[in-house]
């Protein structure tokens, strides 16, 4: 957030298997901060953070699901499978509250950059990161129009955290794991062209879309526990992930076959026909839910964590 300071960045040569870069905003409940920045300026932004330096931020919309992802390197001691690296537009100097808030928490996190105003996706390659996440809905512009898998973390208050251990993640397919191929199809030509086009390709791989590798890195990790079941029939697995797409018959067919070609699979898949998503998504409660479609995001509603995906082609019609 703060101009003309050198960037500072401490970069691992030996990163995790599985490398999130995300913004402190989209961790932590920085809006109050946020908008004495954006009307009085870096200076009072500065000041704020200086005062309530040791006053530990509020969880943010994201925050379950990094707490919950950073939990996965339980599976397997000593050899961590994930790491969160704090990825800001602050200067080291207001970035400390960051840092005091997730020692607060207790979150292991120990890696960041804080870039001193400069836009973060020039250090995704560096850190190796599978996903970007911020609010700042320029930044995630930019690192997906230089082909990085980024999501805007939309406002949602951090739902209180459930007894339960699993981690649960949502994906739409069609502009998100997949390319947006069959969406400019059916937004060009309609349902009916869409759907011959799909039935003459069922067999052809789908090119990938922004969140593949993400997605195929979290399928690895369910392979770890796959195994671990299979050696305890009483191990229970602590990763879940679902596809939630308005595909139907015979479109399904595509998807599931492109799945299996790349040699992923989710635990759960829905092709609802354009059924709202929200029914859906209230029974599987992920941590973080991710789709194309803006308004298909906002019809969600409140409690939902969601992460928008700018990809392809903004489709006015019913998404896919």
């Amino acid at each position: 957030m703060t101009a003309g300071v050198t960037p500072v960045v401490a970069v691992d040569t030996t990163p995790a298997a599985l490398t999130i870069a995300i913004s402190s905003r989209a961790v932590f409940e920085l809006d109050a901060a946020n908008q004495i920045w954006q009307t009085q300026g870096v200076e009072a932004y500065r000041e704020h953070q200086r005062l309530n330096e040791e006053q530990p931020l509020q969880p943010g919309p994201a925050y379950p699901f990094v707490k919950r992802l950073l939990q996965l390197n339980g599976i397997r001691a000593g050899q961590p499978l994930v790491e969160v690296v704090l990825l800001s537009r602050n200067d080291p100097d207001t970035g400390l509250r960051a840092f005091n808030s997730i020692e607060h928490h207790g979150l292991p996190i120990t890696r960041a950059a804080f870039l001193s105003g400069s836009s973060p996706y020039r250090y995704l390659k560096p850190f190796e990161a599978s996903l970007f996440l911020s609010m700042n809905e320029d930044d995630v512009n930019e690192a997906i129009a230089e082909g990085y898998p980024a999501g805007l973390v939309l406002p949602t208050a951090a739902a209180a955290d459930t007894p339960d251990h699993e981690l649960r993640i949502a994906f739409d397919f069609d502009g998100v794991i997949a390319d947006d191929e069959a969406e400019s199809i059916f937004k060009n030509a309609g349902l009916e062209a869409f759907q011959q086009h799909e039935r003459e390709r069922a067999a052809t791989a789908m090119n990938p879309g922004p969140l593949k590798m993400f997605f195929e890195r979290l399928g690895a990790i369910q392979e770890i526990e796959r195994g671990l079941r299979a050696a305890d029939a009483g191990y229970r697995p602590r990763l879940r992930t679902a596809i939630i797409t308005a595909r139907d018959a015979p479109a399904h067919r595509r998807c599931v076959l492109t799945l299996r070609q790349w040699g992923i699979r989710a635990d759960e898949t829905f092709f609802l026909g354009g059924r709202p998503k929200k029914p859906i998504l209230e029974v599987f409660k992920p941590h973080l839910f991710f789709d194309d479609q803006r308004r298909h995001l906002d019809a969600a509603g409140t409690g939902v964590p969601c992460a928008h995906i700018p990809f392809g082609i903004r489709n006015t019609r019913a998404p896919l």
